[in-house]
């Protein structure tokens, strides 16, 4: 990966990691953790997407989309953790 594509996965992840803390209200992780948070579910929602056979639009908003909805099931799966 290019330096530019590494910085362009670090703007999505950033973007989905802090859209998905302001969704699940007290659970984000600072500005670090959100990055990485949103780094993290692009592959979960990738994954998820792909076990399911569903396709989003591609692009820049799809990947916002698929990494967003990968950060909310990343920060879910953290609160469960953090609870036990």
């Amino acid at each position: 990966m290019t330096l530019e594509g590494i910085l362009i996965a670090c703007l999505i992840g950033g973007i989905a990691g802090w859209l998905a803390a302001v969704v699940m209200k007290g659970r984000g992780l600072g500005v670090p953790g959100n990055i990485a948070v949103g780094i993290i579910g692009a592959f979960v929602g990738d994954w998820v997407f792909n076990l399911l056979k569903i396709s989003i639009t591609t692009g820049f908003a799809g990947s916002i989309i698929n990494a967003f909805i990968g950060a909310l099931i990343v920060l879910f799966l953290i609160g469960l953790i953090k609870k036990a």
